[in-house]
């Protein structure tokens, strides 16, 4: 067996997703907070350019990096949504899902022990994608003093001669933490100075309840575009999680050898999928569906905060966008593990462990779920919290 293959630790969020599910199929009514899903239907005008596809018969190969119209249509959500322009023959690719532009990604930058920059708490998904790509993941911790923010005098501290690439997640999965504009540009300064490529993960650029417009990395500056790698997908925007659709923008370079990576590994991202996410980028019907889903996140966002703020012993830091927010529950003396197996166990509900994204006191609760689970959740969560306090 492969020996970086044997060192991955299944995934925590399907793990307790996966016990949830087997417990609500058993007649337990679970209230799940575990799986990073929105709750809502991929849009009607989405599904129905798929079923075109499939009874018109185009089914067969794309190019490898995506068709050239959904190239065409990712570069001009780039341009019209980021201010980011890039060449949709060049600098574009279409890969089966976010994880899968991130992989390729890895794998374009990296040689062999090159380092990357994450900062913690991370998504626990990016440390082992570094490890299979040859490189080595280094955490570079984040605290809820600074809003689980990454400061350009501790991205320069972190850096070392292997460093090759910083990964940025915003707004973050576990956190929901969201950079300014003026953040962002002293990061992307401050990484090129160094020599660092930038990783991007923009995929929930959407969710963002702060008032102000979410920015785009790359658009803050050609040098900082340089060395960016954007990447995005249609999963929480549109509520496409099973589709599998992601994207990147990178310099030619890097996306050439992305998509070659591809060629090799998939062929082509499934091509109905592609239809799908053809009409989710330039129908106005799908944009005009996407308005009320991220309505009902700002709403959610408010109202788990809100209940975790009341319940004694519970640390909290507002979430700024996505849809989760990362308690610390230090207070009741139990480790993440413990206190997230426990609560399914003794009140059926579903949370995921800070362990995995390097935050062994947190548990991160997803609010892409009903309002209604939402209440019952938190009242069953404000009631096990009681009991170990007691």
């Amino acid at each position: 067996m492969n020996s970086l293959v044997e060192a991955i630790p299944p995934s925590a969020t399907l793990a307790i997703a996966a016990k949830a599910k087997e417990l609500a199929a058993a007649g337990v009514h679970v209230c799940s907070f575990a799986a990073g899903e929105p709750d809502f239907d991929t849009p009607q005008v989405v599904k129905d350019a798929a079923c075109r596809a499939i009874a018109e018969g185009k089914t067969k190969y794309t190019a490898a990096k995506g068709m050239p119209a959904l190239c065409e249509a990712v570069a001009a959500k780039f341009l019209r949504a980021n201010g980011v322009a890039y060449d949709p023959a060049s600098e574009i690719v279409v890969s089966s899902g976010g994880k899968q532009s991130l992989w390729y990604a890895f794998q374009a930058l990296l040689s062999r022990g090159d380092e990357v920059l994450i900062p913690s708490p991370h998504w626990l998904s990016y440390p082992e994608m570094v490890r299979l790509a040859g490189g080595k993941p280094r955490f570079v911790k984040t605290t809820a003093r600074s809003g689980y923010k990454l400061l350009p005098e501790a991205l320069e501290k972190a850096a070392r001669p292997r460093t090759r690439v910083l990964v940025l997640n915003y707004p973050s999965n576990p956190t929901g933490a969201v950079y300014t504009g003026e953040e962002l540009r002293a990061l992307g300064e401050t990484a090129v100075r160094l020599g660092l490529w930038i990783v991007a993960d923009e995929m929930y650029e959407r969710m963002v309840y702060t008032g102000s417009p979410f920015v785009s990395m790359a658009s803050l500056s050609p040098e900082i575009r340089a060395k960016t790698v954007t990447v995005n997908g249609c999963s929480k925007a549109y509520s496409m999680t099973g589709w599998r659709i992601g994207y990147a923008g990178a310099p030619a370079p890097v996306a050439k050898a992305m998509a070659t990576c591809q060629s090799h590994l998939a062929s082509n991202p499934c091509t109905p999928a592609q239809y799908a996410a053809l009409a989710a980028l330039s129908d106005p019907a799908a944009e005009e569906a996407v308005k009320p889903m991220i309505e009902a996140f700002a709403a959610r966002s408010a109202a788990i905060y809100k209940a975790l703020k009341k319940i004694p012993g519970v640390r909290v830091s507002k979430p700024d966008g996505a849809f989760y927010i990362f308690p610390d529950m230090r207070a009741f003396g139990l480790p993440a593990s413990e206190f997230c197996r426990r609560l399914l166990e003794e009140q059926h509900v579903a949370a995921v462990p800070g362990e995995p994204f390097g935050a062994p006191t947190c548990v991160r609760f997803s609010y892409a779920c009903s309002m209604e689970n939402i209440e019952e959740g938190m009242a069953r969560l404000a009631a096990f919290c009681a009991s170990l306090r007691s």
